[in-house]
């Protein structure tokens, strides 16, 4: 696939179906063997996605993977269906660059399947390091190729069997363009001299070890703000681990079971009996009358707990407060943070990046809240190694965040 129209007054081209067409699904071992090898045999990078069904399932594993590679051409690949039997696919991935869009998001279903990329380019990431705006898989394609992908399905429920064959194709287009895209962002990279950059940070992704389980994860409920008081949330909290546990059961997404909404205004409510739980929205409906008696139990359960099993309104953090309450707090440390935040924004501008990829927000806040002892580059870049920065960040940031720091002091 050649590149075309790379400027914006360039009216994309249209794409609608893969050059070589739509492949036929890969779902048992004949055809694994006969795609692995094909791929092992291709040359260069190696094009690599996913779909998963996050808002139907529990779940977040890999429904679908696709793989192109110049020379093989375009699998798709059904793991479902190879009861995650993909060793010879393990294999011929071994060996090259996986190019990603967006890695982090399909990184760890990968791993399930015990796929790991021996080198990355991720060309989401590569794009906001470039100073794209819009790093979007369909913009940056638009942009820099001259093509236009339809989009469409990529919140569509892959578990389903079998696959439409227009979502094959959508999921097919996915990995159509990723190399040459993947080429043109390098360039781009090399001529803005951030490619050493963006490896390091290719790197940093692809090794990261894998995020620890959440403490207290019922928190996250939606519009969880509005419930003040240490029995409301116990109610909350039974509410969604009831739910949870049900989701995990039937691999279903939790919001299907039960949405957010509909645990708030229970735990707001706090309903005597099973009637005044059938009064709330959403309880009303023929599946929660069905489920009336589980919920009922799980805020009965959680009306009983003595003061002592409550949980706290306000959960200790190991982090800063947030910035709002530091001119009360410390207001040398807000100070540190105005310094820093400044400092950062002009270093972003100078260099088209996007100040959240120069260094995290929450590390510049931990820094800030409670700098080293010393306010020296050595200790600053330390404090920042620590952090889990980068170098190339360290070595951009770090002479301007100490500055920030000092003239602060």
């Amino acid at each position: 696939m050649t590149t075309s129209g790379q400027g914006p007054d360039v009216i994309p081209v249209p794409l609608t179906e893969p050059a070589d067409g739509t492949p036929d699904v890969v779902a048992d071992a004949a055809a694994l063997d006969a795609a692995a090898a094909a791929i092992a045999a291709g040359a260069g990078p190696i094009a690599v996605d996913t779909e998963r069904a996050s808002g139907y399932r529990y779940s977040q594993r890999a429904y679908l993977v696709q793989v192109r590679r110049e020379g093989a051409g375009t699998f798709l690949i059904d793991p479902v269906a190879l009861d995650d039997r993909i060793d010879p696919l393990i294999e011929a991935l071994s060996t090259d660059e996986w190019v990603l869009h967006a890695a982090s998001q399909d990184l760890p279903c990968l791993a399930e399947l015990d796929l790991r990329p021996p080198r990355l380019f991720d060309t989401e990431l590569a794009g906001r390091l470039a100073g794209f705006e819009r790093v979007a898989l369909g913009t940056l394609v638009e942009r820099l190729l001259g093509y236009h992908l339809e989009k469409g399905h990529g919140a569509a429920d892959w578990s389903r069997r079998p696959l439409p064959m227009d979502w094959l194709n959508y999921a097919a287009l996915d990995v159509e363009l990723l190399v040459p895209l993947r080429d043109a962002l390098e360039k781009e990279l090399r001529s803005q001299g951030k490619l050493d950059w963006a490896l390091e940070e290719f790197e940093a992704l692809r090794t990261a070890p894998p995020a620890p389980p959440r403490k207290e994860p019922w928190r996250r409920t939606s519009g969880i703000h509005g419930v003040r008081n240490a029995r409301g949330l116990a109610a909350v909290r039974a509410l969604w681990e009831t739910r949870d546990g049900l989701a995990r059961q039937r691999d279903i997404a939790p919001g299907r079971v039960l949405p957010d909404s509909a645990i708030i205004a229970a735990a707001a409510a706090n309903p005597e009996d099973e009637s005044a739980l059938l009064q709330l929205p959403v309880f009303r409906g023929r599946a929660q009358r069905r489920m009336s008696g589980t919920w009922l139990r799980a805020l009965r359960t959680a009306a009983r707990l003595p003061k002592s099993e409550l949980p706290d309104p306000s959960p200790p953090n190991d982090g800063p407060p947030p910035p709002n309450r530091w001119a009360d707090k410390d207001p040398d440390a807000a100070a540190r943070l105005g310094a820093a935040r400044a400092a950062l924004a002009a270093l972003a501008e100078a260099h088209t990046l996007p100040v959240e990829n120069i260094l995290q927000p929450d590390l510049v806040r931990r820094t800030c809240w409670q700098p080293p002892e010393s306010v020296d580059a050595e200790s600053v870049a330390g404090a920042l190694r620590a952090g889990g920065a980068r170098e190339w960040q360290i070595a951009l940031a770090g002479p301007p965040l100490t500055e920030a720091l000092r003239a602060s002091a």
